[in-house]
């Protein structure tokens, strides 16, 4: 029996789990979709897959779905109609906007959506209910890699693709564990090292791929900035800088050659931990290259400075001349399969597509022109503001799509105070799940194999996404929904299809100008696209999108993290992700993944284990300022003295409870990774406790 037969049809896809953007053919037998294999010409996966992107798609036909609208009433959620629905948000949505104004309402979009769907939402908050409170799941991952590029380089977006990895002589891992995060790319680099290209791995873990390395650097969490500019400082003082590309094509140098004169390799020791003489070692090998890239992941953005790392890693690569090259690239590892994307697509409450500023007024007074509408000129609330809005009686309603914050969010008491305030909160799921518990109306959507429209990946490439089965019951498409409740709106969404939609964002948008679905085709665009099609797999060649053509350096200093250990929290927790299983788990738990890693559990060092009398597989208490939890310990070498990790998929352990109010300075992205905690053995009774308890501070918690 050939292949063909063995299925009804195929559909080639675009992957929806991380942001590595595989492309998938997912082959269906009837209404159900029965496998998943790796395109063998996908030009990120070249033929891969992992094992959530080729095993994990059960969940899309889980009893579990939600197939019809969900309205509160009485308390509890009853199945209703499409129309019912409608008219309840509708009705909600007017009379707060008539009472309290169009700003009391506030959506967040999924970087779990396409970009056309992304694009349409942000146009519904915008032009149907008239507030620019639209923001998305970006701002809690890459935020700040977006606020550095655009600061110091122009453009919102990796540097340059994929294939800058094996084309890399030397490759700078920071803040990321790519075999576990993103297994494909990852893969990638475990492959290139085999070839000769030197890995030096930075995190707190030493992860996979610090085996297949040349060095491997473990500081301290909170203390990346010091790290780099550590780097810095070796590479001026040795001359491994590129001067003739400084003079031409950059602003800024001397400030950072006087800043980082001040931290010296045995001065950086003492901050981050890392031995100054592999301090040297490292930069000689990034400085010394020909051609060495950077990736990093969200233990660089993750931080209250972590716009200040990006800053600081964008100058490594400027004072080497080490962008604008083959081989040469700057590489945020995005975490959602579409947090480009959203982003791109102007679901932000400050910028319209392509990051232009809702406060400039050309770019504002076109969108207006084309949707027919007026709006303000000042930015909407960002995610973290919203929900202190809505404690504080400002915002009234919002609209959730696709994206749990009840789970996923930091410090998730305030995440709950602020949802239980709302007069009227609307969630988009495919399942029920900690946000929906505090909907008043919930709306089932189509999952990523159940939609037609483009993803971006973390390369910026733009891909298509082809529906390869219908949503189940009466779920719709986030597209159908957007045009539904705009129409209820009194605004009228002119699209027919996702298409449609991309077409407005091509004639809008200078850096999509040449996107079409033909010329999409089957590998993709790296935008910006010229309006003859051609793309960019290599930004910055011969100048930076920048008044003056010139890129940027920033002088900033080392300034500690928003928590510390002390006393009574003497350990740092780290969070970060599994291989087995993606984000709050809502897909991969409902698969046979859930076999592969049915719970989570806390990994601490032999050193900390012993001195807290924590015996491997024990279930312990893990307290933080915020509240507590309780895990399953595992003792390993693999992480540094002093920190403990753990993941977080599984609602039942509530890891966030732990997650203080520290974010960003310039972005509000939270402070996931400098988590300051105690661990001690659980003992109740006489028997062991089930994992997954938790428990929250009897104190204010602060807003975040």
């Amino acid at each position: 029996m050939t292949a063909d037969q063995r299925f009804d049809a195929t559909a080639t896809t675009t992957c929806g789990y991380c942001g590595v953007g595989c492309k998938l053919e997912a082959h269906s037998r009837g209404a159900r979709i029965v496998s998943i294999s790796p395109a063998t010409d996908g030009p990120a996966n070249k033929g891969h897959a992992c094992l959530k992107g080729r095993f994990a798609h059960q969940f899309s036909h889980s009893r579990e779905r939600l197939t019809t609208p969900l309205i509160r009433e009485g308390g509890t959620l009853r199945s209703a109609t499409w129309e019912e629905a409608i008219g309840r948000i509708g009705a909600e949505f007017g009379r707060i906007r008539s009472d309290y104004g169009a700003d009391a309402i506030a959506g967040l979009a999924s970087a779990r959506a396409t970009n056309e769907e992304c694009y349409a939402m942000q146009r519904v908050f915008r032009a149907g209910i008239g507030t620019h409170n639209i923001d998305c799941c970006s701002r809690v991952c890459h935020t700040p890699t977006s606020f550095g590029f655009r600061k110091a380089l122009g453009l919102s977006g990796a540097t340059g693709s994929f294939n800058d990895i094996e084309a890399a002589e030397v490759l700078l891992i920071i803040g990321a564990n790519p075999t576990d995060a993103h297994p494909v790319v990852g893969a990638r680099m475990k492959q290139a090292a085999l070839n000769g290209t030197k890995l030096i791995t930075v995190d707190p873990r030493e992860i996979e791929l610090a085996d297949y390395g040349v060095l491997h650097c473990g500081p301290r969490p909170g203390t990346n900035v010091a790290f780099v500019n550590g780097l810095a400082h070796v590479m001026i003082r040795d001359r491994l800088t590129d001067l003739a590309f400084i003079a031409e094509r950059t602003e800024g140098f001397d400030a950072v050659a006087d800043l980082v004169a001040n931290y010296a390799p045995h001065e950086v020791e003492r901050i981050t931990g890392v031995p100054a003489a592999d301090i040297e070692r490292a930069a000689h090998l990034y400085g010394e290259a020909e051609r060495a890239s950077i990736a990093w992941g969200l233990g660089v953005t993750e931080h209250r400075h972590g716009s200040d790392t990006v800053r600081m890693i964008c100058n490594l690569a400027l004072m080497t001349g080490k962008i604008g090259r083959v081989g040469c690239a700057l590489l945020p590892l995005r975490g959602q399969n579409n947090v480009q994307g959203s982003s791109d697509m102007g679901a932000l409450p400050d910028t319209f597509t392509a990051y232009r500023s809702v406060g400039d007024e050309a770019t504002a007074q076109m969108f207006e022109e084309r949707w027919g509408v007026t709006m303000s000129r000042e930015r909407g609330l960002k995610m973290p503001e919203m929900l202190d809005a809505a404690i504080d009686g400002k915002v009234k309603a919002m609209w959730i799509c696709g994206y749990d914050i009840a789970h996923s969010d930091p410090n998730i008491a305030h995440v709950a105070n602020a949802l239980d305030s709302l007069d009227f909160l609307v969630v988009q799921e495919l399942f029920e799940n900690e946000t929906t518990k505090f909907a008043d109306v919930v709306l089932p959507a189509a999952a990523f194999l159940e939609k037609s429209g483009t993803f971006t990946n973390a390369e910026r490439r733009i891909q298509l996404v082809t529906a390869a089965a219908d949503p189940p019951g009466a779920a719709k498409t986030d597209l159908e929904i957007y045009q539904m409740v705009s129409s209820a709106m009194g605004h009228e969404l002119p699209w027919e299809t996702a298409e449609d939609v991309m077409k407005e964002v091509a004639e809008m948008t200078p850096e999509f100008a040449g996107v079409t679905y033909e010329r999409l085709g089957r590998s993709g665009l790296q935008w910006p696209v010229a309006p003859d099609g051609r793309d960019s797999p290599i930004l910055y060649t011969d100048h930076f999108e920048l008044p003056g053509g010139k890129a940027q350096f920033a002088a900033l200093p080392y300034k500690p993290p928003g928590d510390e250990a002390d006393a009574d929290f003497p350990l740092i927790l780290v969070t970060g992700r599994r291989l087995e299983h993606y984000n709050v788990g809502t897909m991969t738990r409902r698969t046979g993944n859930l076999e592969l890693l049915p719970s989570d559990w806390l990994e601490l060092h032999p050193d900390d284990a012993e001195a807290n009398g924590i015996a491997d597989g024990a279930l312990v208490e893990v307290r933080g300022r915020q509240g507590s939890i309780e895990i399953t310990a595992r003792i390993t070498d693999r992480i540094e003295p002093g920190h403990v990790f753990t993941g977080f998929h599984f609602p039942e352990v509530r890891v966030n409870l732990l997650v203080g109010p520290s974010a960003d300075l310039d972005t509000g992205c939270p402070e996931y990774k400098v988590i300051a905690v105690a661990v001690s053995s659980v003992v109740r009774g006489g028997a062991k406790a089930r994992p997954g308890r938790a428990t929250v501070a009897a104190r204010p918690t602060g807003s975040g």
